[in-house]
């Protein structure tokens, strides 16, 4: 059974992510880039796919759109072009540039589920992930609320996805950042997509070994708990070159109507803010906060552990139980605050001590759970409960 490796490279940033694309067709001979253009999607009603080596174009094609959805379409075309590139044997690396707004998690988790040791034509393996940057770029598009529809980077006519938070998730999902050197980005750019991520393995495209990133492996589960609320990798605290990271965290739940009343100045308060919260009033819910371009999605990621019957804990995956055991407390468990908040110009004591202020009182606290359900449930609306 022929077998390809495959590395997807994805970003807003379309220069950069063509520039580590050129990069990897010069640097490593026989390789092959595959991409679906989704430019004209809603108005042609397909999507565009080319497929070219160091010389040019070797063939295009057009996938129909799936449920009126242009990256539905590239879901279903792609493995089939890939699984063909296998089988003619002649390609030693894929490369898979994706459209702009695309998510490299949904491409990378699509072609591990295909093409695992269960494939029975030919086996793909994703070797890397990459996101391209450009330093210059990163917190103007983390400051950039706008929908990707009104941009024209929507992916389905149901998209309501914002610049902000599309570019937060290619950032933060990849293991790889490929960077263009651009004379625009200052000490304070670098730093900023340092701390935002700072397990990346940075790669300057033209001066760095990319082939080797491209092809240095990648475990599509362990990037994904990474990313998962309840045991997400979070940033360290850190503070540099006008850039702070706070990391937050406290063992007492939110006043529901409090941290409802200070959303808009918390979401405002740094560039970019993830994590996982404790409410009062929903004292078994694992909340999740993710939060870019002056914008917050608050949605229910399931419960705290400590909510859960011993029994139901194998069902659990283990990277979940090895992180709650690393954040357990004696008395509540897993339940906590866990936000970190990153920015240039941060308000690292404002910002603390209005969180602070959202906090039960000792009062509130000692009432106890039954108590504390019985707060306002402000949050309900937000969480469509």
């Amino acid at each position: 059974m022929s077998e390809l490796p495959v590395v997807i490279v994805g970003g807003l940033h379309a220069d950069a992510r063509k520039a580590a694309v050129e990069h990897l067709l010069a640097d490593v001979p026989g390789s092959v880039v595959l991409h679906h253009d989704l430019a004209t999607a809603a108005a042609a009603g397909t999507v565009v796919r080319t497929v070219r080596d160091a010389t040019g174009i070797r063939y295009a094609g057009e996938a129909p759109l799936v449920n009126d959805c242009a990256c539905c379409a590239l879901r279903e075309d792609l493995v089939p072009e890939l699984e063909r590139l296998a089988a003619a044997g002649e390609t030693r690396l894929a490369v898979v540039e994706l459209w702009d707004s695309v998510e490299p998690k949904a491409m990378a988790e699509v072609v591990a589920a295909t093409g695992g040791p269960t494939a029975t034509s030919a086996r793909l393996t994703v070797t890397g992930v990459i996101t391209a940057v450009d330093p210059a770029l990163v917190l103007p598009y983390l400051g950039n609320g706008d929908d990707l529809a009104e941009g024209g980077l929507a992916a389905a006519a149901t998209d309501q996805r914002t610049v902000a938070d599309t570019f937060a998730r290619q950032l933060e999902y990849a293991p790889v950042l490929a960077l263009v050197d651009s004379p625009e980005a200052d000490d304070e750019d670098r730093e900023l997509l340092a701390q935002l991520h700072p397990t990346a393995r940075q790669v300057l495209v033209g001066h760095g070994d990319l082939a080797g990133a491209a092809l240095a492996g990648f475990d599509v589960e362990a990037a994904a708990a990474a990313q998962h609320p309840a045991c997400a990798l979070l940033p360290t605290e850190a503070d540099a070159c006008g850039v702070t990271t706070l990391v937050w965290h406290r063992r007492r739940p939110f006043h529901p109507e409090r941290l409802y009343a200070a959303l808009e100045d918390l979401t405002c308060a740094a560039a970019r803010s993830r994590g996982r919260f404790w409410l009062a009033d929903k004292p078994d819910t694992l909340l999740h906060w993710d939060a870019a371009g002056g914008a917050l999605c608050v949605e229910s990621a399931g419960p705290w552990l400590a909510s859960l019957p011993d029994a139901a804990w194998e069902m659990v995956p283990p990277v979940r139980r090895a992180a709650a055991a690393l954040d357990w407390h004696p008395e509540h468990g897993d339940c906590c605050q866990h936000l970190v908040f990153t920015s240039p110009g941060l308000d690292r004591d404002g910002l603390a001590e209005l969180l602070e202020s959202c906090l039960l009182t000792d009062a509130e606290y000692a009432a106890g759970r039954d108590a504390w359900k019985r707060l306002p449930p402000a949050f309900d609306t937000l969480l469509e409960v």
